[in-house]
């Protein structure tokens, strides 16, 4: 009874499943034969003939690239007034003995102008003052590499990067340095 009574709840649930199906909001799904289903709307055409002349459209300008700025500068930063200062009195420092102080006040100039090869050189040279030839390399380095096109400054840094190899051991990287700075 049961079972038979199972078979009947399943038969309903089947049935209206099916019908929901074969209707939806837009009337039946079966079209009678003989006639046509209705058409759905024209799409609006645009003739040519009756645009305004000199409206033209986003999609139909010709594509011009924008100007890209170089992914490096031509030449580094200059040294603002404050830098140039701390620069000096490093440079004092280091005169007087004082390597570490002049480290001090040149990791402030470089916090000050970050791409400024005079101050990379400058902190190679206190650098190799405290006998710390590898990072005195790498500031010098980083310097040639802020040079850009700055005759003058790549000369100085590819002689300073002479001194550092020189005083590193590195004799043939010296004179490579010493012929890249004389052909400037």
């Amino acid at each position: 009874m049961k079972s038979e009574l199972m078979k009947r709840w399943a038969l309903v649930a089947l049935v209206s499943g099916l019908s929901a199906c074969a209707s939806g909001p837009g009337g039946s799904i079966y079209v009678p034969a003989g006639e046509e289903a209705p058409r759905a709307p024209e799409p609006p055409r645009v003739d040519p003939g009756t645009q305004e002349p000199g409206v033209v459209r986003k999609s139909e300008q010709p594509e011009t690239p924008e100007p890209r700025s170089p992914s490096y500068q031509d030449q580094g930063d200059e040294l603002s007034p404050a830098a140039r200062s701390l620069v000096q009195k490093a440079d004092s420092l280091l005169a007087s003995g004082d390597a570490r102080a002049a480290v001090s006040q040149l990791e402030r100039a470089q916090r000050i102008a970050p791409r400024s090869s005079e101050v990379y050189f400058a902190l190679s040279r206190a650098y190799m003052a405290l006998d710390q030839l590898g990072t005195a390399e790498q500031f010098t380095l980083k310097g040639l590499s802020l040079a850009g096109s700055d005759a003058a400054a790549q000369r100085s840094g590819w002689l300073l990067l002479a001194e550092v190899r020189r005083a590193r051991g590195n004799m043939a990287g010296a004179d490579q340095a010493e012929a890249r700075a004389a052909s400037l």
